[in-house]
């Protein structure tokens, strides 16, 4: 977990706006160091920890440290190493304390803040400079490998004091340093691994902990990146939108940028809000101007996952303005078209990412956990048939023994198209696409009542429909917990109770938006018309 780079990415750029100069973040940067070291202090944190601190909550910065010398000192330090006005300093710091404090207890979760802080120190105490020990608490930087050694450039040139120590007792003072030194250096050696080997983008991490005395202490990046993929239409309307988020305050954030952007049409969008996400993204403070950019382009798609954001769209000059205008807009964000498709290699790269998300379920796994892993595979079926490629058998062979094995599972299969064919075609292969699936798994030893489909043709797009790469991912197959469901098959189509679908388009209103009825709905316990 890098904190810095992502305080970095969230909160410098909400706290400088178009004022984005090389010497102000890099004195934000530090500043979040000094900060973070701050928080990490148990009686510090204890002081607002159940405080409701509102993010432009500029006196909060002088409830943290609460001597006027040291605000003093903070400002003055940091304005004089990196060539910045002291009052402006000032300024930034006051704005940046309160939102990197909501970033921070993002990032730690469940976990308390002074224990995340310290667990994660590795990630920015080289940011420290030696100063900031007159600053912070007793002992803060005591605790570090050779304190006073892993600083930042502003690292004193002052002449070291020496003391004579009596004979044989240098070594045994400096071995519980060596033996520090060695220990930050393979933690610096692991988190470095860590970065470098990522898993792959579609497959839920398995959840990682460290010991802390007698506790396990999850570690906050152990979970899979928040996401946002959108496609605009022919007439620049949202077309296609889903959500990964890992908490509403994130999904709020981020339905309330799309209302923003495309008004009422904003309600498209399905969010999946589980603590298997990221309760952060890092282009969030930007999507105010990412959004109307990608509006601006017919048939584009943009997915934005982690540090990158991917687009696409029919015009081969209007996707390289698209490229270009997204990386003036979040400099901080990786920003590439997307490339042609590799359908052999997007299918071998589904089904292993889908396989490591089935092996890191663990016994008696979330049913939810289950039907996420299930989704990730592409089922690839040929041209206008509905039969189980041999690829999917094994995957689908480890489903029937896991949904045999946890008591009350139920999942909703659902079949979706591209729109390259007529609607009533398109539900029809749908539908017989998710029975196929469904009559597979049956196959080998699924309880039929556990299992249900649902033939949406090309009505639930999560791309674009005008590129080889959006309509291969339109086309697919989705699995869906159904905590409570009745399925009646009828020539008319299929009736499903009130409860039958988690996904409400937009959890923030109470429209008859959903995919299928539930709770909010004004019309319940309907027939589900399978044109619609």
């Amino acid at each position: 977990m890098d904190i810095i780079s992502h305080l970095t990415r969230t909160v410098s750029p909400a706290v400088l706006g178009d004022d984005r100069s090389p010497a102000k973040e890099s004195l934000l940067e530090q500043f979040y160091a000094i900060f973070a070291a701050r928080l990490a202090d148990h009686d510090t944190y204890g002081r607002f920890a159940n405080e409701n601190i509102a993010r432009d909550d500029q006196g909060f910065y002088d409830r943290v440290w609460t001597e006027g010398a040291h605000r003093d000192q903070i400002s003055r330090e940091l304005a004089d190493k990196h060539n910045v006005d002291a009052t402006a300093a000032r300024g930034l710091i006051a704005m940046a304390a309160p939102l990197a404090f909501h970033e921070i207890k993002s990032l730690a979760g469940t976990t308390p803040v002074p224990q995340f802080l310290n667990d994660n120190l590795a990630s920015y105490q080289h940011h420290i400079p030696a100063w900031a020990s007159t600053v912070l608490p007793a002992g803060m930087l005591a605790a570090t490998p050779a304190a006073g050694t892993r600083i930042s450039d502003t690292t004193s040139t002052a002449p070291l004091q020496h003391t004579e120590e009596e004979k044989g007792s240098f070594m045994k003072a400096l071995l519980p340093i060596i033996g520090l030194i060695i220990l930050g250096a393979l933690a610096w050696a692991l988190l470095r691994g860590c970065q470098e080997n990522p898993e792959p983008v579609a497959t839920p991490v398995a959840s990682e902990q460290q010991a802390a005395g007698d506790e396990q202490v999850a570690v906050a990046a152990d979970v899979e990146p928040a996401s946002l993929r959108i496609a605009t239409g022919e007439n620049n309307e949202l077309y296609a939108c889903r959500m990964n988020a890992g908490d509403e305050t994130l999904q709020s954030k981020v339905m309330n940028a799309l209302t923003a952007a495309f008004g009422d049409e904003a309600n498209k969008c399905r969010a999946d809000v589980d603590d298997n996400f990221a309760t952060d993204m890092p282009a969030a403070a930007q999507l105010a101007s990412i959004l109307p950019i990608v509006k601006n382009v017919p048939n584009a798609s943009m997915i934005i996952k982690g540090d990158t954001i991917t687009v696409n769209a029919p015009d081969e000059a209007a996707l390289q303005q698209l490229v270009t205008d997204l990386q003036a807009a979040a400099p901080a964000m990786t920003v590439q078209a997307e490339g042609p498709l590799d359908l052999q290699g997007e299918i071998d790269d589904s089904l292993t990412a889908a396989d490591a998300a089935m092996t890191n379920l663990g016994d008696n796994p979330d049913p939810r956990d289950v039907a996420r892993a299930l989704s990730i595979q592409v089922i690839n079926f040929e041209l206008d048939k509905a039969i189980i490629p041999d690829a999917n058998k094994a995957l689908l062979d480890r489903a029937a023994t896991i949904i045999n094995e946890v008591p009350d599972m139920e999942l909703l299969i659902i079949g979706h198209t591209d729109s390259q064919a007529s609607d009533d075609y398109n539900i029809e292969l749908s539908q017989e696409r998710a029975d196929a699936v469904k009559e597979y798994l049956v196959a080998q030893g699924v309880d039929a009542s556990k299992l249900s489909t649902k033939g949406m043709g090309e009505s639930e797009p999560i791309a674009d429909n005008s590129t080889e790469q959006g309509r291969f991912r339109n086309r697919r197959i989705e699995f869906v917990v159904n905590d409570e469901f009745n399925v009646a098959s009828a020539d008319a189509g299929t009736t499903i109770s009130n409860d039958a679908l988690d996904p409400d388009l937009n959890l923030l209103d109470s429209n008859n938006d959903d995919l299928l009825p539930d709770g909010d709905d004004v019309t319940q316990g309907s027939a589900i018309d399978p044109a619609n």
